[in-house]
């Protein structure tokens, strides 16, 4: 009898997870860099969705300076997406995500 109770608050758990995992790519999360300059947008799921350039930043003598702005703002919105990800996971597991081999 107990471990039909584990295996249905398990499948409640999964259910809830999955929910969860559909929403996120709807959440939006945006990244930063260069005070704002560059903006990058993502999804809870990771996914960037897209990435916007102040005109003021763009240098044709230094595209490596505009290309680092690039990179952190995609990893700062990379980042948070997953942060957000975790959080609502973390909702449904109990912080149990990483112990059950869930990659959260």
């Amino acid at each position: 009898m107990k471990l039909n109770n584990i295996m249905k608050q398990a499948q409640k758990m999964q259910a809830q997870m999955e929910q969860i995992q559909a929403s996120l790519a709807d959440e939006r999360v945006e990244g930063n860099a260069g005070g704002g300059m560059v903006k990058a947008v993502a999804n809870g799921q990771g996914e960037l969705i897209s990435v916007r350039i102040s005109p003021e930043v763009v240098d044709p003598k230094d595209v490596e300076m505009l290309e680092d702005l690039v990179l952190a703002a995609v990893g700062d919105a990379i980042r948070k997406g997953q942060e957000l990800a975790q959080s609502k996971m973390g909702q449904v597991t109990g912080g149990l995500g990483g112990a059950l081999g869930l990659g959260l």
